[in-house]
């Protein structure tokens, strides 16, 4: 049952795609042309980094996530609850745990979960800016959105300020804004308005009209002769700002970046560059509740009279944990790193639900190539034979550290 397939599958390794298929393949004998294009070809040869980041990334993440997690059911009041929900995930196929992950990736804030968390912290840290999209409506201001507008000519105390944009639909125009203000000079202060420079059916560009809008929230700064900020505010709901206590010489107000820094519009996790650890991060959490499970177990069977004597000898709780815990843990740790090792090896479905059909070859694994290249449409069995047979001589070596460990315990 085991061994016929094994052999079959080395021979027809060694045959090309439109070989003979019967009790033993014939035809087109290929040599060791299909382990060549294993470390020639640009898919496999992605395959093979993306499962070596895999061994290197996965199972130690997976280990160590499960030591924390075990370590600190000890210490929490509902460890129940905790264990329940981080070991739920262990219940959902990996296939099922993709297409959840997949929808989750989204890159749209506004649909996928993990950019719309990370663009609520974005937006708690970083307030996005109110005008995104605006552009000066004339000449007169200068600069860019990176680095803000600034009023080419320059004003002094006791002048007004028209600072004029454009290029706003009336979806992105901030709400409670009103009619913009008419402005009236201030001894000693510099007066001016932000305003949506845009009147339906015609009007004159860079002039305040009925019917316009001052623009609120807009964060206006006041620069000297030296290029120094010298003074911030904020415009009102009519557009309008004030710079009190203007001295005397030359300034010129401006538009901070600040209004025009784009909001969040996610990291995509589904592209080329990103799409193997988000693969990992998700294989990690269906994972990591049975290393805490396993791990835990082999933390309760640990005396605690021997944790004790480290702590009354002076020994700290983390001299504890690292000199002693962990090392009394080491044959449960082993346990499920190789187990995770073997797992990674053969990793295949959660792949293939996550990774859109245009990153599959980014994210592509050994088994997933194998796979491909059998079943996938290429229908090339000789080269998925010698996929097949490249990934057992991997998992080899494992398999024969599992049984060495489980004879030296017995």
């Amino acid at each position: 049952m085991v061994l016929y397939p094994t052999i079959y599958t080395i021979i027809r390794s060694f045959f090309g795609k439109d070989a003979h298929e019967g009790f033993l393949p014939s035809g087109q004998f290929a040599g060791i042309d299909n382990y060549k294009s294993l470390f020639t070809t640009n898919i496999l040869v992605t395959a093979i980094k993306n499962s070596a980041i895999w061994i290197l990334v996965a199972p130690a993440l997976v280990t160590a996530i499960g030591l924390v997690f075990a370590v600190l059911t000890e210490r929490i009041r509902w460890a129940v609850a905790f264990k329940a929900i981080v070991f739920m995930p262990m219940a959902i196929s990996l296939f099922a745990t993709g297409v959840i992950w997949h929808v989750m990736y989204i890159k749209d804030p506004s649909q996928g979960a993990v950019n719309a968390a990370i663009g609520a912290v974005k937006s708690w840290v970083s307030t996005p800016g109110a005008l995104s999209s605006a552009s000066p409506s004339t000449p007169a201001l200068t600069g860019s959105p990176q680095s803000g507008y600034v009023l080419q000519k320059p004003v002094s105390a006791g002048s007004t300020t028209l600072l004029g944009l454009t290029a706003i639909p009336p979806t992105d125009v901030p709400s409670g804004a009103k009619q913009v203000a008419t402005l009236q000079p201030k001894a000693g202060a510099i007066t001016g308005v932000v305003w949506r420079d845009f009147k339906p059916g015609g009007g004159v560009i860079g002039k305040p009209e009925q019917g316009e809008l001052g623009l609120p929230g807009v964060h206006v700064k006041l620069i000297d002769s030296s290029g120094k900020t010298v003074q911030r505010a904020t415009t009102g709901d009519d557009g309008s700002f004030t710079f009190d206590k203007v001295g005397s010489g030359s300034f010129k107000p401006g538009i901070a970046a600040s209004t025009f820094a784009a909001p969040f519009g996610g990291v995509s996790w589904l592209g080329s560059r990103l799409i193997t650890p988000a693969v990992i991060i998700a294989y990690i959490w269906v994972w990591a509740g049975f290393a805490m499970v396993v791990i835990g177990a082999g933390l309760a069977a640990i005396s605690r009279e021997v944790l004790e004597a480290a702590r009354t000898d002076g020994a700290t709780e983390w001299q504890v944990f690292r000199r002693v815990t962990v090392p009394m843990l080491a044959p449960v740790l082993s346990v499920v790193f190789i187990t995770m090792l073997i797992n990674v090896l053969k990793v295949f479905d959660i792949v293939i639900s996550i990774a859109p059909g245009s990153t599959q070859s980014d994210a592509a694994v050994i088994a997933v190539q194998m796979w491909r290249q059998s079943f996938g449409g290429v229908n090339d069995f000789g080269l998925g034979s010698a996929i097949a047979v490249f990934l057992f001589l991997l998992v080899i070596p494992v398999l024969l550290l599992n049984v060495r460990r489980f004879r030296r315990e017995v």
